[in-house]
């Protein structure tokens, strides 16, 4: 047999591929060291558009910066949340009253507005007198004067007289008791009364109302009925604020009591109370 002729099986090794490497079919290992950025792009090319942004979401990256900023709103969402809630329970308390309530209050906010804006233009009227006056020595003298005035009417010391009125409490069953005289005191005095006299008795800071038998005593002055309020301010403000819905007036009549309250241009409180130095109070000016 010639050299140049083959059998089967050489020119079946011949057609056939030479052997691969061992291992040749298995899957490369992974390469040790950090991606390059070719190599992490070459790895991206190879994945979805699904797997690449599973990728890119998780895990999550957060840096300082945002941390702070989620920090701060958070913050600033919960004073929003507490002041609504805070606005919501002030509307629903105003929303469930009556309309006379409403009215009256709404006249309670007019009227003491007005008496601060007429304190503060009095105010700066003593202000400019002091700046202006030639001799404000003089001036401040006078200023003093009269402020010992209108302290001594507050305290009792000196007699008043001005607009107001008078309320008289006829109490025919015995049944009107200290509280409730101390609770008219308590409303005049929130009205705007400036100057209050029970029965003779001035009423001060200091005054305390007591029960003595079927009769009140103010100050250890026992008073019998029918008890006479002679009280100055302004009447416009002092006589509705008597006659509130279950407030003063209504009291005294379920205990079948009979009020009256009439307006006048000029009230006088004569009745006056003998200074007394505290105890224990002193001035701390030099």
């Amino acid at each position: 047999m010639s050299n140049q002729e083959q059998t089967p099986e050489n020119r079946l090794r011949k057609e056939l591929p030479e052997e691969v490497a061992s291992g040749a079919g298995e899957a490369p290992e992974a390469p040790e060291g950090p991606e390059t950025p070719e190599e992490q792009g070459n790895r991206q090319a190879g994945l979805t558009g699904r797997q690449r942004l599973a990728q890119g979401l998780w895990p999550p990256r957060v840096t300082r910066a945002q941390l702070i900023v989620a920090l701060l709103l958070f913050g600033l969402g919960f004073g929003l949340a507490v002041q609504v809630a805070s606005n919501s329970d002030s509307d629903s308390a105003l929303r469930g009253a009556r309309q006379e309530d409403l009215v009256r209050i709404l006249d309670e906010l007019d009227d003491r507005t007005q008496r601060l804006d007429d304190e503060k233009q009095g105010l700066e009227k003593q202000r400019d007198e002091l700046e202006n006056s030639s001799n404000q020595a003089e001036e401040a003298r006078r200023q003093t004067v009269e402020k010992e005035r209108q302290l001594g009417i507050l305290a009792g010391t000196v007699a008043a007289q001005g607009p107001g009125i008078t309320m008289t409490i006829d109490d025919t069953k015995g049944t009107v008791e200290a509280d409730m005289l101390l609770d008219a005191i308590q409303e005049l005095r929130a009205a705007g009364a400036e100057a209050i006299q029970v029965n003779g008795v001035r009423v001060v800071a200091g005054t305390y109302l007591t029960d003595a038998g079927n009769s009140v005593s103010v100050d250890g002055n026992k008073i019998n009925a029918p008890y006479r309020f002679k009280v100055i301010g302004k009447p416009q403000d002092l006589e509705p604020a008597l006659n509130i819905p279950g407030g003063v007036v209504q009291t005294l009549e379920k205990e079948q009591a009979t009020v009256t309250i009439e307006r006048s241009d000029k009230i006088v409180v004569d009745a006056l109370r003998a200074a007394k130095r505290p105890d224990y109070a002193r001035s701390s000016s030099q």
